[in-house]
């Protein structure tokens, strides 16, 4: 009697040489069905996990509002901020869905991430936006400082190490960690230097622009898993797949604006009593400027064209006008206002700022050239004194702080409380 030929108990294909079959207790099943169950059983795997870190799936408008809570103004940086957020979870929930066959995403169409590269003077918000974002957001997310990092084999963090803390802020989970959201601050300090006068390399500068490259794009990098330098006997490596990594860069770069200008308005050469000059009123400003930046301009700063190209969404941060910086200092959670009357509060005493005095302490600011960085030292070189004796008086009631004040023209007036009032305090009543 004929030996039955085998056939895949799933797709029905015979078994030959080429084609191995598995043998179950009621059929067979080819390599190729082993190896899509193995996908589809991955897929489900990832896609619950994903929904464990996401959760409901926030929408832009709602990633914004909760911005708003934290940062004033700056609303084209949170539109831009909140639709890369959103899109990256949705590029998370496609990938889920190609690999498994689940859902109705497009399985022919391979979505792309976008990086993006804030600009923008100190003390716009810059990193106050990361790190609220990082409270948002339900995927792992890191900041790193591009001023640590060098070039492989010299003094200084190498660029994987930004992997190893996304790692470690995921727990170690291999899987969430491919998902997260890296900042990488400070990027303008890794501009291309010009050439050296005594031949030193620039090991702080393009190198490390170089280095980005393959993990900003999107590659499998090898990191060390314990978290050591590879050089020093770091232990096991793995490799981490950083195509679903969002990357956001942020950056001051100072001098920026005057090749913009130099674009946007070009010297006039003609000489003669006749020649057209350049009317400085016609300038753009620092906000117009930063708006106009295009990535020619990137360039001439210092950073490298392949770098450039990996950061196709350019978000300007505006400066902070005496309007924007008295609303930082008032209406956000944790407005300097507010986190000030609170420690007061502790010592059963009230503080208050006159409107006047909060215009003085936004002037100064805007004076220092600090942004809304500086804010909270002009507040603590004004409070000082007064936190230092208002514990040990114990009867003091109301703290009230003008412009003159601010100005260093006059002290805090302190109001103490009556007698009455500290007997029946005293008493509980």
């Amino acid at each position: 009697m004929d030996k039955q030929p085998k056939h895949c108990s799933f797709c029905g294909i015979e078994a030959s040489a080429s084609v191995p079959m598995i043998a179950g207790t009621e059929g067979f099943i080819c390599e190729a069905c082993v190896m899509l169950a193995s996908q589809v059983v991955s897929s489900w795997g990832k896609k619950k996990e994903l929904n464990e870190i996401q959760g409901p799936l926030p929408k832009p408008a709602e990633i914004k509002a909760m911005l708003d809570q934290y940062v004033i103004g700056q609303d084209l940086a949170k539109e831009i901020l909140s639709v890369a957020v959103y899109n990256h979870y949705k590029r998370l929930k496609h990938e889920s869905d190609k690999t498994g066959g689940l859902g109705s995403a497009d399985q022919s169409v391979e979505i792309g991430k976008s990086n993006i590269l804030l600009i923008g003077p100190s003390g716009t918000g810059k990193t106050l936006l990361a790190s609220t974002l990082a409270k948002i957001v339900g995927v792992p997310f890191t900041v790193a400082d591009a001023t640590t990092l060098t070039q492989a084999g010299y003094v200084g963090d190498d660029v994987e190490n930004i992997l190893v803390r996304l790692l470690d802020v995921a727990d170690g989970n291999l899987s969430k960690a491919e998902w997260g959201i890296v900042y990488i601050d400070e990027v303008d300090k890794i501009a291309r230097s010009p050439e050296q006068a005594f031949g030193t390399r620039d090991v702080s500068g393009e190198g490390v622009q170089q280095a980005l490259l393959r993990l900003v794009e999107g590659s499998h990098v090898k990191i060390s898993a314990k978290g050591r330098r590879k050089e020093h006997g770091g232990g096991d490596t793995m490799m981490i797949d950083t195509r679903n990594i969002l990357f956001v860069a942020g950056g001051a770069f100072p001098g920026l604006e005057k090749h913009v200008e130099k674009r946007l308005m070009p010297p006039k050469t003609a000489i003669g009593f006749h020649a057209e000059m350049n009317n400085p009123d016609d300038k753009p400003t620092l906000e117009a400027m930063l708006n106009a930046t295009q990535p020619d301009d990137l360039k001439r700063f210092g950073l490298i064209p392949e770098f450039i190209g990996r950061f196709p969404v350019l978000a300007p941060l505006e400066p902070l006008d005496v309007d924007a910086l008295i609303q930082v200092l008032t209406e956000p959670k944790n407005a300097l206002v507010k986190q000030y009357q609170q420690l007061f509060a502790f010592d059963d005493v009230e503080l208050e700022f006159t409107q006047d005095a909060l215009v003085e302490i936004a002037e100064k600011a805007i004076e220092r050239n600090t942004g809304a960085r500086g804010l909270r030292s002009i507040m603590e070189h004004v409070l000082r004194r007064t936190m230092f004796d208002v514990p040990s008086k114990g009867n003091v009631e109301r703290c009230i702080v003008n412009a003159d004040v601010i100005k260093g023209e006059a002290e805090i007036q302190v109001v103490e409380r009556e007698v009455g009032d500290d007997l029946q305090r005293s008493s509980g009543g």
